[in-house]
């Protein structure tokens, strides 16, 4: 079956047509040309702001004008992730979704579920002749996945609608009614290359097959981190065999917990034996504590070709040091939502190689003081190797409101559809309510969606009969808006 036949149709059509759109993060162009050609067909004012986020108005249907204007909110980005044996051009290939059972995947990359559905939702909503809702606006983010660009681009005053609906929340029965804000850590220095000692060898280490994920949403699972576990297995190296590095390289997106890591080392050609068991013995210690979160995990040692620079030892060393103590995963809980993570640290990029050492963390938090204190925590692992410190890009959280006119709405139709009640939470992830509320503040706001699992992972899926629901009570929201 192909997933254009899945219902509700008039959702998965869209869905699938995005999949066949390049969208990565800052490679937006084409997706935005195609949702404002969207709007523009179907004859209703579209709108491309000056930041890039594209805007469809949809006028009330008769009777139902004088109902609060609702926004549907989305994001046209998809976090670009593959496995290592998938050829793909995220700029240029089309994603190749596939239904496995219950759930429905891409082939090798990520689906882009995150945030397609919400963009197919909103499109449905905007094509239906016969749904009954109260003023329309559709808003389309641009950037969401590295920087939530668009919705700090968004200008005050551009949209008229009092009620928020983000359609960018992962567990479908489950309303969100605030998020962690958050904030970028990089730790920078330049190392200038030493010649590698004659009669040394080299060998290639590689970390594969953990799970990665999401790293707001599955933080709180306990998976391995890549550049966490290369470094657990190069510190013994460096202090106990004399050996160098001559560059490691792991992660590349600021948002996902990075789930491959390589690095070539080089040591005295007598030590191999000793080298080769050292590997070997950590990564049997390291597999047994993630048999249950990485039971996949696999860490590979073969010589290779030698190559002429290593990172000077003393370099190596404070480097190494720095990031095996750097603060990574969950930091604290939350004391007034039990079961929620507060604050939390991504070590998502690590690289060394070529006279340069970066390393990047995404740090969470519900509370600003203790997101500031984990940058602090961090900035004293880098600032004492001479690392420059820098942070940017910081975003507000978004503080509940239990008394929310639209929260009441929502979770009456739920129990009322359904005949049990909708799950209210915070999420530990960024989303984009938290920048919007701050241009926006009488918005009365809500995030939910279908089920997805494993997000900006290549294992990301969509849970089929979610989307019904989620489509069924976006529906039933829309027909019972409340009065202006």
């Amino acid at each position: 079956m192909d997933i254009i036949n899945l219902k509700p149709q008039r959702v998965w059509k869209h869905f699938y047509s995005l999949t066949q759109i390049p969208r990565p993060s800052k490679k937006e162009k084409k997706i935005r040309a195609f949702l404002a050609a969207f709007g523009k067909n179907l004859g209703l004012e579209t709108i491309v702001d000056e930041t890039g986020n594209v805007i469809i108005r949809k006028p009330a249907t008769p009777g139902m004008e004088n109902r609060k204007g609702i926004i549907l909110q989305a994001h046209m980005d998809m976090v670009p992730q593959k496995n290592n044996a998938t050829e793909h051009d995220f700029e240029k290939d089309p994603i190749i979704p596939r239904i496995e059972g219950e759930w429905v995947y891409a082939t090798g990359t990520t689906l882009g579920a995150d945030n397609g559905m919400g963009i197919a939702a909103a499109m449905a909503v905007l094509e239906a002749d016969d749904l009954e809702h109260g003023p329309v606006e559709v808003l389309i983010t641009t950037d969401e996945e590295t920087g939530m660009t668009g919705a700090r681009g968004l200008k005050p005053g551009v949209l008229k609608g009092d009620i928020l609906l983000n359609l960018d929340s992962e567990d479908e029965g489950e309303l969100y009614v605030g998020c962690a804000g958050g904030e970028d850590g990089s730790f920078e220095m330049e190392y200038q290359p030493s010649p590698v000692p004659d009669g040394w060898i080299s060998a290639h280490i590689n970390v594969t097959g953990l799970k990665g994920g999401h790293s707001g949403m599955d933080i709180i699972l306990g998976r391995g981190n890549a550049n966490k576990i290369i470094t657990r297995i190069l510190y013994p190296l460096l202090e106990e065999c004399n050996a160098g590095i001559a560059w490691v390289e792991g992660g590349n997106l600021r948002n996902a917990i990075p789930r491959e890591a390589d690095a070539v080392i080089c040591f005295p050609s007598e030590k191999t034996t000793s080298v080769k068991s050292r590997v070997e013995n950590m990564a049997g210690i390291i597999a047994s504590e993630l048999t249950l979160t990485d039971p996949a995990l696999q860490v590979s040692f073969a010589l290779c070709e030698r190559p002429s620079h290593v990172i000077p030892a003393e370099t190596a060393l404070k480097v190494i040091r720095a990031v095996y103590a750097a603060p990574n995963g969950v930091w604290g809980m939350s004391a007034s939502m039990p079961g929620l993570v507060e604050t939390s640290s991504n070590l998502a990029i690590f690289k060394a190689k070529e006279g340069k050492i970066a390393v990047h963390c995404l740090i969470r938090s519900l509370a600003d003081t203790a997101k500031e204190d984990m940058g602090t925590a961090l900035a004293c692992c880098f600032a004492n190797i001479g690392a420059r410190v820098s942070f940017s890009g910081a975003y507000p959280g978004w503080k509940p409101d239990m008394d929310s006119p639209i929260l009441k709405v929502m979770k009456d139709i739920y129990r009322s559809m359904y005949n049990q009640e909708a799950k209210v939470k915070a999420i530990h992830a960024g989303l984009e309510c938290g920048i919007l509320g701050g241009a926006y503040p009488h918005w009365d706001m809500i995030s939910f969606g279908p089920t997805l699992r494993s997000p900006h992972s290549p294992d990301e899926r969509c849970l089929i009969p979610s989307v019904q629901k989620f489509w069924d009570l976006l529906v039933k929201t829309l027909s019972n808006a409340p009065v202006k």
